[in-house]
């Protein structure tokens, strides 16, 4: 008995609790239903934007040097890698050379030779001048020794330019860094085998750099006609700003395959700290101003493939399907067809679809 007088009295404090809970429910219900019915809204309004577009554009070093072997013979040492910093004339990579060192020494044998050739006809060049004086030979003996003397200055010189160019072709076993750079990679390995024009590494000095992007050929004329072109850096405090190019240029033609021009814009020297080759960035080729139709970015409400805004319509909100174009920032987005300037659109889409919401606010300014 005591048991089930417990039980009746646990499920009546139940009951009376469930009620309670219903009964301030039910009392707080219009208030909320009050608060949810209120809900902003902005008229759309037609503003002077900036006409143009963006596009994406990669950084790249104004120089940079593919260095390759021009001699033969396998690479003996290879004493930087990718990332290193080199000066320029830092030895970077060496050839095999015994070949060129048999050269030279080819060279500077024929030398000597050509030398001791041109000193004897010098000397039997003076003495037959001497008998000529004196009558002992003829002319035609002077004349013969005369371009014997020739001759061996001929040798000379031809065994002097030899001797260079063995020295040249010594030389070129020591590969050398052609101006202060970066190592961008290394392309080939100790023990490959080089041979004049094989890539072996890639430089790059790290200033100037400049902005790459394609444009399509379908737009090369509004680019043209652009009055500012800027590119988005990051600052120090890494917050992004537009900078205008130093410099910019184009290539004369199109590429056969992707339709597109190449623009190059050379970025001042505070604008490229903490910028990288091959870093993406955005660029902005701005044509004057143009009459835009905007709205607030926050009165979009997207479902799917659904792009829709809550429009006042009589004491309530229309859901209208709206296309967009490109978004303006604080300016807001732009309405390229389904709304007009007299519309005003619900800032919040989502308590604008409830039952009675109502409009607040929103004159046009």
């Amino acid at each position: 008995m005591q048991k089930s007088f417990l039980w009746r009295s646990w499920v009546q404090s139940e009951r009376l609790g469930l009620a309670w809970l219903v009964l301030m429910s039910l009392a707080m219900a219009p208030v909320a239903a009050q608060t949810l019915q209120q809900v902003n809204v902005a008229a759309v309004q037609l503003r002077a934007v900036g006409s143009g577009f963006e596009m994406d554009g990669v950084v790249q070093p104004v120089k940079q040097s593919t260095v390759s072997a021009q001699a033969s013979g396998r690479l003996v040492t290879l004493a930087v890698k990718a990332g290193d910093p080199v000066r320029a004339g830092q030895l970077l990579a060496t050839i095999d050379d015994r070949e060129t060192q048999a050269g030279v020494q080819r060279s500077r044998a024929q030398a000597a030779q050509a030398q001791a050739e041109l000193r004897n006809a010098q000397a039997n060049f003076d003495r037959t001048r001497e008998l000529l004086a004196q009558g002992f030979v003829s002319k035609a003996a002077m004349d013969t020794a005369d371009a014997q003397l020739k001759s061996a200055q001929a040798g000379r010189d031809q065994a002097s330019a030899g001797e260079k160019q063995s020295g040249l072709s010594q030389g070129f076993t020591r590969v050398t860094a052609p101006f202060d750079a970066f190592v961008l990679q290394t392309v080939s390995e100790v023990g490959d085998l080089a041979f004049p024009g094989k890539p072996l590494l890639t430089l790059y000095a790290p200033l100037p750099l400049r902005a790459v992007v394609q444009v399509p050929v379908s737009r090369s004329v509004q680019v043209q006609g652009s009055a500012a072109v800027e590119v988005q850096v990051s600052t120090a405090d890494g917050s992004l700003q537009w900078v205008r190019p130093s410099q910019t240029s184009h290539l004369p033609t199109a590429d056969a395959v992707s339709q597109t021009i190449e623009w190059r814009l050379e970025l001042p020297a505070s604008a490229s700290k903490g910028l990288l080759p091959g870093q993406q960035v955005r660029v902005r080729f701005a044509a004057g101003q143009s009459q835009r139709l905007l709205m607030p970015a926050s009165a979009v409400l997207r479902r799917g493939e659904l792009t829709a805004v809550y429009v006042v319509s009589g004491q309530g909100f229309a859901l209208k399907a709206i296309r967009l174009g490109a978004d303006h920032g604080a300016q807001g987005v732009e309405v390229l067809a389904g709304l007009s300037v007299a519309d005003r659109v619900a800032l919040d889409p989502v308590r604008a679809g409830l039952a009675g919401a109502q409009a607040v606010g929103g004159a046009a300014k």
